[in-house]
């Protein structure tokens, strides 16, 4: 496989230096992508990155997972962010592993051939280094006017600018250059790839290379993911989607790509998957040919999901989706987790009564229309009983004499009323 070849047809290729193909087609080469520590999981927006040392690794390259234990400690000035918060070393360590977690699912860690994985932390050869070693061993190597030049500096001193430019900030691109020195002496590392916006830093690194050791190193830069709406990629109304499934749900995490507009699957099936290219345009030809059937948007939530999460934790976000406009979905709606449960059912109304109530049984009508306020009146919610609208835990309620018991719980502790089509409520029994 024509690494480079392959991300062209892709579309993740952005910038590339000069004699980066030649490189990889000469001889087995090391890259590295860094990833930010701060958290204990890694969410899509990291995605791009990991799915560029996949491809890497899958034409027999070696590809290191480059954690910035220390960069992650003072911001990047391209991100436009606050300074971050240091991190002590046992929860650096602890993310560390969760996240080598993560990664195992996409790249090899354990192999013996000789492009096997690396992960690395640049805390480890940054803690005991002191200021004065590194401005004499770094930073008269590159000029003032050198890092003045970048893009990402120039955006945060020009006049648009409210909050500056920090020296920890200025000097982020010397520390991440160095990081690159660092990977190109101790593993013969020649490439390092980023989104577009690192493009700036990682050329500080092959400059560094350069002038202090005479060797070549090359930059490769994926594009910053958009959304054909404008959209900031990878958000949802609760925040960023976590490869995590204590943070995010899978059932969540499937609904995200599932609901992507087809000019967004499209793009995101060659990102995100491995799927080859031949059947992808097959994929696409198929889909238009039918949009309302979704099927890109379906091969890509199942791909994706089954990646991240696993067959069985896939086939649950399957089921859990068919529960809103499925039929006979009681059994599967009996069989949720309380995670999926509730990420089904995210900003439904919910009531709260008391356990013991159910013990001896409440009336329907009483549950509904007294114990919560489901419906204004009890007769309103025996005309909509009459009418076939009322359902409990997706069965229709036919009898208005029904008594609900603690039996009938989901999960021992949730009931689920349906008034029409699309109106739900959770009762939680506490």
């Amino acid at each position: 496989m024509n690494f480079v070849e392959e991300l062209k047809w892709r579309g993740m290729i952005h910038d590339i230096m000069p004699g980066t193909e030649e490189q990889l087609e000469k001889e087995m080469t090391t890259a590295y992508v860094g990833i930010d520590p701060t958290a204990d999981s890694l969410h899509i927006g990291h995605l791009v990155g990991v799915m560029m040392l996949r491809h890497f690794q899958a034409a027999g390259h070696r590809p290191i997972v480059l954690l910035g234990g220390a960069t992650g400690m003072i911001g990047d000035p391209s991100m436009k962010s606050q300074e971050r918060n240091l991190l002590d070393e046992e929860t650096l360590r602890h993310n560390q592993k969760c996240l080598k977690e993560q990664l195992s699912r996409f790249l090899d860690f354990e192999t013996t051939e000789e492009n096997r994985a690396l992960m690395v932390n640049n805390y480890d050869w940054m803690k005991d280094f002191t200021f004065l070693e590194f401005i004499r061993d770094v930073g008269k190597h590159i000029t003032v006017n050198y890092m003045m030049a970048k893009d990402s500096v120039k955006k945060r001193l020009g006049s648009d600018s409210r909050e500056g430019l920090s020296f920890t900030e200025f000097t982020y691109q010397l520390v991440q250059g160095y990081d690159f020195l660092h990977l190109y002496e101790e593993y013969d590392c020649k490439l390092q790839m980023g989104g577009s916006d690192q493009w700036g830093n990682i050329t500080t690194g092959t400059e560094l290379i350069r002038r202090k050791t005479g060797g070549e190193a090359f930059a490769l830069t994926c594009p910053l993911i958009t959304k054909a709406d404008g959209g900031k990629f990878g958000k949802t109304e609760s925040g960023n989607v976590w490869l995590d499934p204590e943070r995010t749900s899978p059932y969540a995490f499937y609904q995200f790509w599932l609901n992507a507009s087809d000019a967004d699957a499209e793009k995101y099936i060659k990102i995100f998957t491995l799927i080859p290219r031949d059947e992808i345009e097959a994929l696409i030809d198929e889909h238009n040919e039918a949009p309302h059937q979704r099927k890109l948007q379906k091969r890509l939530a199942e791909t994706v999901t089954r990646l991240v999460h696993g067959e069985e934790a896939l086939q649950i976000a399957i089921d859990a989706s068919q529960i809103l406009f499925g039929k006979n979905v009681t059994d599967i709606l009996k069989k949720l987790d309380e995670r999926t449960l509730l990420s089904v059912f995210e900003g439904v109304p919910t009531f709260s009564i008391n356990r013991k109530e159910l013990d001896p049984g409440i009336g329907i009508i009483d549950l509904v229309a007294e114990k919560t306020e489901v419906f204004p009146s009890k007769g309103e919610a025996r005309r909509t009983i009459k009418g076939g609208g009322l359902a409990l835990n997706k069965e229709k309620v036919t009898n208005e004499e029904l008594i609900v018991k603690t039996t009938d719980l989901l999960n021992n502790k949730y009931l689920l009323v349906q008034k029409g089509k699309k109106n739900y409520f959770l009762i939680i029994a506490e």
